[in-house]
């Protein structure tokens, strides 16, 4: 299934191929196939501004793979994008005086996004 949305960047013309999606709080790009509506908060991108993406030294892009012959976005793949992005804009609360603090794996961060990597 084919775009009719354009690349967000400025002056390209090219047609949207995966939508980018900033998570501040975590200091995260994430990267995924291109949702099926324009939201306000987040860019489409073409093929070539999606793969030569760069982001500021200390914040992370998580790429999902993106099948660009097939632009197209599953139901699947967009919940999945959007169930991690609502995850990580979801705001820490305290744990009631009598819980056990849940151990928080990083450097102070909440570390439920993580680049995994191949199995060798």
């Amino acid at each position: 299934m084919k775009s009719a949305r354009r690349c967000s960047k400025p002056e390209c013309m090219k047609p949207a191929v995966a939508t980018l999606t900033y998570v501040y709080a975590e200091s995260t790009a994430v990267v995924g196939p291109l949702a099926s509506i324009s939201e306000p908060h987040s860019y489409d991108l073409c093929e070539d501004h999606a793969s030569r993406l760069t982001v500021p030294r200390g914040w992370e892009v998580l790429r999902h793979e993106v099948d660009y012959a097939d632009a197209g976005p599953s139901s699947d793949d967009l919940l999945a994008l959007a169930d991690a992005v609502r995850e990580a804009a979801r705001p820490i609360s305290a744990p009631p005086e009598s819980a056990s603090p849940r151990p928080r794996p990083g450097k102070g961060r909440r570390g439920h996004l993580s680049v995994v990597p191949p199995h060798s």
